[in-house]
């Protein structure tokens, strides 16, 4: 199977380089069409082969990898013409559902949308997958290695994947200004403002890591931490009264809010 990819930028690129280096398929069976000479210079050194327009990289690629801007995605998907149809196409560009990517593509063109987040940059993203696709067994098992690779993956109906924006897609801003605000309390307690957010970096990266390799709950682990009468109940307590989890909630609806209203 030759695997295209319509756009080698960020996620596009990370996604390209993750499955090179884990093995899903070789650099002979990998195609790209960027506009960028830099990247065009990057993956050919990669013995990378880059095609000169969207229609050729059709042409040469049995499953193609939508990772153009989605504000650029009408004008690059033209570019495919006729021969992108009765071929594959994964689509990890947010906000464009499946009525909207079939419009701008011919008929029997098979469609795959997914959701990613920018942790799978190093490795460890969330991605979701919709469920509602018309891929062929063996391109839909293609899709979860692709992306398995990078990361872990979650197939949901299409009408899910909003949430898993305003979760998994917008929660690593979320995070980081959680990792910001724990620094900043750092600081005013006297650390150093570097050795403050290497601590709240790595407490926040190891806290999850326990958590997903030990399969505890969020409960369990603040519940080890917390000892009767000790720091750490009273660090919660002052969380509870600044309504941390109603916050983190809300936050959470509502870029599915604009999720939905972005894609209709």
């Amino acid at each position: 199977m030759i695997i295209g990819f319509l756009g080698a930028g960020a996620m596009g690129g990370a996604l390209l380089s993750g499955a090179l280096a884990a093995g899903v398929f070789t650099a002979e069976k990998a195609r790209v069409y960027d506009l960028s000479e830099e990247l065009q210079a990057k993956y050919k050194a990669m013995a990378v082969k880059c095609m000169e327009t969207p229609a050729q990289l059709a042409e040469e690629a049995d499953l193609i990898v939508l990772a153009v801007k989605p504000q650029q995605a009408e004008t690059a998907l033209a570019g495919f013409g006729s021969a992108i149809a009765g071929k594959a196409v994964i689509s990890i560009m947010a906000g464009l559902p499946l009525a909207k990517l079939s419009a701008m593509l011919p008929d029997g063109t098979r469609i795959l949308r997914t959701m990613p987040n920018t942790p799978a940059l190093v490795g460890a993203g969330a991605f979701a997958l919709c469920s509602d696709t018309n891929l062929l067994p063996e391109e839909r098992a293609f899709a979860e290695k692709l992306f398995g690779a990078l990361g872990i993956v979650e197939w949901m109906s299409e009408p899910l994947i909003d949430a898993a924006c305003g979760l998994s897609g917008s929660g690593p801003a979320f995070v980081a200004l959680f990792v910001e605000a724990l620094a900043d309390g750092g600081v005013l307690m006297g650390l150093p403002r570097k050795t403050a957010l290497r601590l709240a970096e790595q407490t926040v990266m190891g806290s999850a890591k326990l958590l997903l390799e030990t399969g505890k709950t969020p409960a369990d682990l603040k519940d080890m931490v917390s000892s009767p009468g000790g720091t750490t109940i009273a660090g919660v307590q002052a969380l509870e009264e600044g309504a941390l989890r109603a916050a983190a909630m809300d936050a959470v609806e509502r870029a599915t809010e604009k999720s939905r209203e972005l894609g209709k």
